[in-house]
This record gives C-alpha cells, structure tokens and sequence, in this order.
C-alpha cells in the first residue's frame, strides 16, 4: 500500500489556516483518505481559535519525554505537539493535514522529508482585518504581528505549495480540497 502524504499547512496568524481546515474537512467529511490531526497545546480552550487538546506543561512534558508526539514546538510561549499516531496514518495510505509552525519547519522537514508544504497567503489589507475580526488582539498587536509577518524570511522548500487565501473561503476553500485529494 503506498504511504500517505502529509500536508505541512503554515502561514502567518489571521491567513485563514484553521477556516481552510475546518472548510475542507466538512467537505471531505470522510469520503477521502484524508484525515485532519488536533494539536496538543498548552493554551487554554477558551483562548479562541483553533479546537485543540489543552495540555498543562508538566503533562505536555511527561507526553514528549514519553515519545507521544511525531512533532512538537514551542512558539508564542506555547508548547505545541502532533501526536504519533499520523504515522500509523501515514503508513496506511492517508493523506494527513497537520497545522505546523514556519519555524519549526526544518526540523519537520528532517522527520516528514517527503511532506508537501502548503503556504497560506494572505494581503497585509485582508490579513488585519480578519484579525480585527478575530479579536484577540489590540490594534497594537496586530499591527507588530503584520510587520513581522512581513520581516519573515520566505519559506524554502522543495514540496512548497503556496495558496492564496483572499478569496471567499468557499473559492480558497475548494482549491485546498482539490490539492489535498490530488
């Protein structure tokens, strides 16, 4: 049985990376050998965005030292984990959707160096206004988050994907699906 593909989805915060998720895994909705991984973070449930599994540090900890995650980082002082069983997945011939980390990306790359990175894009001009929407951040915030999205090396990758995601979810939405169940 061929292996699966792992689908290495990265972006800047507000690009639209949990909407196109949750987008097209309602459209997939089990008709295609693609399944979407939760992350374990140490950021409590209500924090808003994405639905995850809330680990304390101790616990987060205790599952790494045990060799419960296939990856894990730390970012935006927040420990973030990808449980092992993607490669059971993996090497039953799914396609598996993991919401990484652009700076975690070489060390993916060593573990997953096959994996297909797609880069979400997104306008300076649509990017603060969704993370207006969103809330969660003073203008302040947001405007040191678009300067350093813009500061960000670009990504270098061999499997790099990029998808623009200004479009209506519906029109981004369905070139993810598409690129997803190639």
């Amino acid at each position: 049985m061929p292996e699966g593909t792992l689908f290495y989805v990265i972006g800047p915060s507000g690009a639209g990376k949990d909407s196109l998720m949750a987008y097209a895994r309602q459209q997939i909705d089990g008709r295609l050998p693609v399944l979407f991984t939760h992350r374990y973070i140490t950021r409590p449930m209500d924090a808003g965005g994405e639905n995850h599994v809330e680990l304390s540090v101790a616990e987060f900890q205790k599952r790494r030292d045990l060799g419960l995650f296939a990856l894990d980082w730390q970012s935006h002082q927040n420990y973030y984990g990808i449980g092992i069983e993607i490669i059971n997945w993996l090497s039953a011939g799914i396609n598996v959707v993991v919401n990484g980390s652009r700076e975690y990306l070489p060390t993916a790359t060593e573990r997953f160096p096959q994996m297909r990175v797609v880069l979400i894009t997104v306008s300076p001009d649509v990017l603060r206004q969704r993370l207006t929407d969103r809330g969660r951040e003073t203008p302040a915030e947001i405007d040191a988050r678009i300067e350093r999205s813009r500061q960000i090396a670009p990504v270098a990758h061999p499997n790099l994907i990029l998808l623009s995601n200004d479009a209506p979810l519906a029109e981004s939405g369905a070139r993810f699906v598409a690129l997803l169940s190639a």
